[in-house]
């Protein structure tokens, strides 16, 4: 997790709109993949605007890329 929460290995390859929402590395011989996606708070939908906290909830997603 910690490599996860410090990733900052953006580049226009990987983070083409600049949002920093997803990443991946490798880790023991693994890959792995991360992903942030902002919902509304019921969960239900896309957040309407997700840089607002006050209608938006973050989920993070972590997950070996084999399982993609």
């Amino acid at each position: 997790m910690r490599r996860v929460f410090t990733f900052s290995d953006f580049s226009a390859d990987n983070d083409p709109h600049g949002e920093h929402d997803f990443g991946s590395f490798e880790c023991v011989g693994r890959t792995i993949f991360w992903k942030i996606d902002c919902y509304d708070r019921e969960l239900n939908n896309g957040s309407a605007d997700p840089a607002n906290e006050a209608v938006t909830t973050r989920v993070l997603t972590v997950l070996l890329a084999e399982e993609y």
